[in-house]
């Protein structure tokens, strides 16, 4: 089954302004858990976001006119800063996949698991 990993986090510069030697081993982290887990074939696929502030957004409140927004639809004090396609047997590994993400160590960060319908 397919499932898309959504990797989430605060939405202020708080990995910008990490000691240097903490992002190191997260991101070297990161590097591997992807690397492992793409040669495996788990991993189909994803990438990092740029900032949500980066955003442009398309909207109908009233299902007829649209709407601009530069930024993100909502307010929030979270984004979605990256995602994985995966594919792996079942929700319960889907689940195990998503709790070994090496960034959950940073405080704030998260992952959803949802999965992807076939089309």
């Amino acid at each position: 089954m397919k499932y898309v990993l959504l990797f989430t986090g605060p939405s202020d510069d708080s990995w910008a302004t990490m000691p240097p030697e903490e992002l190191g081993s997260i991101m070297g982290a990161i590097g591997e858990w992807w690397g492992q887990n793409a040669a495996t074939g788990a991993i189909l696929g994803g990438e990092r976001l740029a900032p949500a502030i980066s955003s442009t957004t398309f909207k109908t409140p009233d299902g007829s006119t649209i709407e601009t927004i530069d930024g993100p639809f909502i307010e929030a004090k979270e984004e979605v800063s990256g995602f994985a396609i995966v594919e792996v047997p079942d929700l319960d590994a889907a689940l195990e996949l998503a709790r070994t993400w090496p960034a959950l160590r940073k405080p704030g960060e998260g992952v959803e698991v949802r999965p992807i319908f076939a089309m």
